[in-house]
Parts: C-alpha cells; sequence; structure tokens
C-alpha cells in the first residue's frame, strides 16, 4: 500500500512536529517520570488547542471526528517526540464517553477532554491504571461495566519512568454496563501502534545521527558494514509497518488494527536495541536522551494487547482460529 497524506494533513503534521520539536520534550519527559508535571500539562493544553483530543470525538458531540487517519499521524508524532502522560487512555475514554448519552456524567467529561482540560486514564481488566494521579478522569473496565472510578492509590513506577502506574479505587460510578465498544479497543491499539512507530523512527534517526558523528580508526563508526546492516534492517522494519498503521486506520478492522500493532511495536523494540549497541555505553545511562525512548518502546511492546494476544486476532480475523 502507498499512503500518501494531502496537503491538510501534511500541514498538520508539520505543525505538531514543529511545535513538539520548540517544546523540549525531553526535560518535560523527565519532570513527568519526577512527578512534575507542570511542563507536561501545558503541553498537552497546546495539543487540545492543535485538535489532536477532538479527532477521537464525534462531530455531534463537539469534536472533529471520528478521523483515525489524522489520530494515526498525530500519534506518531507524539512518540516520536516522547511527549509523556496518559495519551493512549485519554484517546480511549474519549471514545467511550462520547458513546454514552449527553445527559449523564459524560456530557460534561467529552468537553473536558477535548479542550485538553483533564486527562483520562483507563485500567481495562487489569490492576493498575496509567497516570492514575494525575488523570481527572479515572475509568475502570470490568466484567459489569464501566466506572468511574472515584480516586487512586500509591504511585508505582514502571519500566518507563515516564510510565507511572496506580490502582484505581474500587467502586465509584457505574456510567454503562456490559462490554465496552469494540471501537475504544481499536483505537487504543491503533493509537499504541502510531506512537510506537514514532518511536522507533526517533530512535533509528537518533543511532544515525550518533554513528556519522561518532569515529573509530579515522572514519566514522556509521561506515562499518555491521552498523549498516543493523540499522538497515531496523529501518526495513520501521518501513514495513508504516503502511499497516495507516492501512489499519483507514479500515478500523479489529485484524488489521492488531497486525499494525504487532508490526510497530516489534519493530519499535527490534530499532531500540540497535539504537543502544550505535550508542554503546552512553546509550545505557539515563543521561542520555537515548533512553527515554528506549523504555517506552519496551513498555508500547505490550501495552494494549502484547504481540500474542493481536496475532491471535489476526489469525482470528484470517478464519484460522
Amino acid at each position: 500500500m502507498r499512503f500518501l497524506f494531502d496537503a491538510e494533513q501534511r500541514a498538520f503534521i508539520g505543525s505538531l512536529d514543529k511545535m513538539l520539536t520548540a517544546a523540549d520534550t525531553p526535560a518535560a519527559v523527565r519532570a513527568w517520570s519526577r512527578g512534575e508535571h507542570a511542563a507536561g500539562r501545558a503541553l498537552w493544553s497546546r495539543l487540545a488547542d492543535a485538535g489532536v483530543w477532538a479527532l477521537a470525538v464525534p462531530e455531534s458531540r463537539g469534536g472533529l471526528g471520528p478521523r483515525p487517519v489524522e489520530l494515526a499521524a498525530a500519534f506518531v508524532e507524539l512518540g516520536r517526540h516522547a511527549v509523556p502522560g496518559p495519551l493512549v487512555e485519554t484517546v480511549t475514554a474519549a471514545v467511550l464517553l462520547a458513546g454514552l448519552p449527553e445527559t449523564g456524567p459524560a456530557g460534561r467529561l467529552v468537553p473536558a477532554l477535548q479542550a485538553g482540560e483533564a486527562l483520562a486514564t483507563v485500567a481495562w481488566d487489569v490492576p493498575y491504571a496509567l497516570d492514575g494521579d494525575v488523570a481527572g478522569v479515572r475509568l475502570a473496565l470490568t466484567g459489569e461495566g464501566l466506572f468511574l472510578s472515584p480516586g487512586h492509590g500509591p504511585v508505582r513506577r514502571s519500566l518507563d519512568p515516564a510510565r507511572r502506574l496506580t490502582p484505581l479505587a474500587p467502586g465509584g460510578r457505574l456510567l454503562a454496563s456490559g462490554p465496552p465498544p469494540a471501537r475504544a479497543l481499536l483505537h487504543a491499539r491503533l493509537c499504541t501502534a502510531a506512537q510506537a512507530l514514532g518511536v522507533g523512527e526517533a530512535l533509528l534517526a537518533q543511532a544515525v545521527g550518533h554513528v556519522r558523528r561518532r569515529t573509530q580508526f579515522g572514519v566514522p563508526v556509521g561506515s562499518f558494514q555491521a552498523v549498516k546492516h543493523r540499522l538497515a534492517d531496523a529501518r526495513i522494519g520501521l518501513g514495513f509497518a508504516r503502511p499497516l498503521v495507516f492501512g489499519a486506520a483507514l479500515t478500523l478492522d479489529p485484524a488489521d488494527v492488531a497486525a499494525a500493532k504487532v508490526a510497530a511495536g516489534e519493530a519499535a523494540y527490534a530499532t531500540a536495541r540497535a539504537a543502544l549497541q550505535a550508542h554503546g555505553a552512553v546509550g545505557y545511562t539515563a543521561e542520555c536522551d537515548l533512553s527515554l525512548w528506549l523504555t517506552k518502546a519496551r513498555a508500547l511492546l505490550g501495552a494494549w494487547g502484547d504481540p500474542d494476544i493481536c496475532r491471535t486476532e489476526v489469525l482470528r480475523g484470517a478464519g484460522l482460529r
């Protein structure tokens, strides 16, 4: 598949890239990891002004969507710049709440989410939610239905320091009974895949830049065949994942979205390993900005459905399960 953005989409992507490049996101990520959210919240508001969170909300509810292609393109940029916060969870919450009557709590929560006034987190049959300490909207999905959680427990660190985990307080207000709509999980997996793709592309760019600058035996490290081949493999993996991500955004078919999630997650993780090797010992240090993307690539690999779960979904879509 050859996917080309139109002029409006290219302008949107370019504006996000320009805004995030000027925002010094590595500093915001490190502050977020320490529990200091001011810089991240300011960035969140600017993303809201750009319309990112409104892309998942139907026009009938005051949003700009649903526009999954533009949403995927935005999440590639969010991953490329390592933007902190419950990004996927906020989109997922917006999709869940936009499907509920406006007369209930969703009537006030959806506008707050798309305006960037509130962040959201979602615990979907898991014990912990991402960034529950900063999220103003905490949703818990269980076998009984969708609940609005009244609070959260103590913060726990995860593999990625910027992905802070908290248990949600039990109970809360029941918003909807029964299983959640399938489109919510599809949006979560699609955005995770797009974010992972952006993370992988950022890692590759940093690795290529490093091996061009670093010299050994009087020549750039990037001139060595072994280094070239490793980074070329990473480029090929990301290149194969990209059309799968945007193809899935076009179809929103469960098997297509699952395939994109597998391809993008594994390509990003493979690129992380290649980038770490290309950087040598400095790549292992937390002081090196590379670490901000390394840990995120590993965390996104298993988020919203690990590769085994997603492969099973692909087989099911092909009629083999």
